[in-house]
């Protein structure tokens, strides 16, 4: 049956590489992605998808579904297509976007004959604000079996780890004044934020090898000859678990609090974007996949890269079996964020990673809808690894 899937990428592989194109040549920002999701939505209707639009509150999310009208599990793919300012899709967001659809379309010609049904959600603003926040806390994720995502990178990766992230503001108000004619009648909330950065290094000492702690001075003035009335900085706190990250954020408030207290400043803590759980590899899944793309794929597939990143599949991973593998664009070194890696999505090899990325993920769903033996094993496996038993 799975030369069938092969078949099947055969015939939409066309369109998926000129949706890619067109992602490419037309980037949209997080929550700006209308046309984006537009094009994807459109493709996956066509081919007898269900659609719903405006998820979770976000008008350019979206859920697609394939019900067989059978009894069996149900296997999300999910897209993803925001853009970065500047560089375009330089994190290859125009390839996840097309290579989910592509998964969900190939896997639901065969869905008829095995039951079970297959969805594919679109997930806006990974890069900032990221959609699958909302969706693993209100219920998007409720009788979904397993839910899967494939990122382009410069060759290809099994399924690892990523860092849970807050996103901190720090906004401190103070009193202006003439800086060189009455200083004394000031309170230098900029003075606030040097002393928070400079708490903050010091507290990195104490820091375990997976805590990140890094951020900028977003206001701090706006003349040299007034004293700073109002200054802010932002953070992200990053740690390998969630729990830990809780307490250095815990500190690093603590310390916001003193530069308050140091300078007569008062305090504001908020977090400027949502924030972010460490992801959760489900190992059966990914070793299912991994097996899958390395027999559609000739590049070899590594060992999962250390991760210091953060994503919002590691949201999607406490609530479901995931995984969030990575497919090579076969040019070793290749730097996401880059313009360089944006054009690369356009090439040849771009296209092929969507082929046989698509092809992977769709075959992975396959032996997650016949195989109730691989299904109990990722289930099993998810409820030890989230203490769910």
């Amino acid at each position: 049956m799975k030369e069938l899937l092969q078949e099947e990428i055969k015939k939409i592989e066309n369109d998926l590489w000129a949706m890619s194109d067109h992602l490419y040549a037309n980037p949209e920002l997080g929550d700006q992605e209308f046309n984006s999701m537009e094009l994807l939505t459109k493709f996956l209707k066509d081919h007898g998808f269900q659609i719903e639009t405006g998820i979770v509150n976000r008008p350019t999310a979206f859920k697609a579904t394939f019900d067989s009208g059978k009894p069996g599990p149900v296997i999300a793919y999910l897209a993803e297509y925001d853009a970065l300012p500047g560089v375009g899709h330089g994190c290859g967001h125009n390839i996840i976007g097309t290579t989910s659809a592509g998964a969900g379309v190939t896997l639901s010609k065969l869905v008829q004959e095995t039951g079970g049904s297959v969805v594919v959600l679109g997930t806006p603003a990974e890069e900032t604000n990221g959609a699958k926040v909302p969706m693993s806390d209100e219920g998007t994720f409720e009788g979904i079996d397993a839910a899967m995502i494939l990122h382009p990178s410069d060759q290809s990766y099994e399924s690892g780890e990523s860092l849970a992230m807050d996103a901190i503001q720090f906004a401190y108000t103070g009193k202006s004044s003439h800086a060189a004619a009455s200083p004394e009648k000031g309170i230098n909330a900029l003075d606030a934020v040097i002393q928070l950065f400079n708490g903050i290094n010091a507290l990195r000492e104490h820091l375990s090898q997976d805590i990140r702690v890094h951020g900028i001075i977003s206001e701090g003035g706006q003349a040299a000859n007034v004293v700073p009335d109002y200054a802010v900085a932002r953070f992200y706190v990053r740690a390998g678990e969630r729990s830990t990250l809780n307490e250095v954020a815990g500190k690093v408030k603590k310390i916001a609090e003193g530069a308050a207290l140091m300078t007569g400043a008062q305090l504001e803590i908020s977090n400027y974007e949502l924030s972010y759980d460490n992801m959760i590899t489900n190992s059966s899944l990914s070793k299912a996949f991994t097996e899958n793309l390395k027999s559609v794929d000739p590049l070899p597939v590594y060992s999962a890269k250390q991760g210091y990143g953060s994503i919002d599949m590691g949201n999607v991973s406490q609530v479901v079996p995931a995984i969030h593998p990575y497919i090579g664009l076969g040019e070793e070194g290749l730097i996401a964020h880059t313009k360089e890696f944006a054009d690369r999505t356009v090439t040849e090899s771009g296209h092929k990673a969507i082929s046989n990325g698509a092809l992977a993920l769709a075959q992975t769903g396959y032996d997650l809808l016949i195989d109730d033996d691989l299904l109990n094993k990722v289930k099993l496996e998810f409820r030890k690894t989230t203490n769910r038993l």
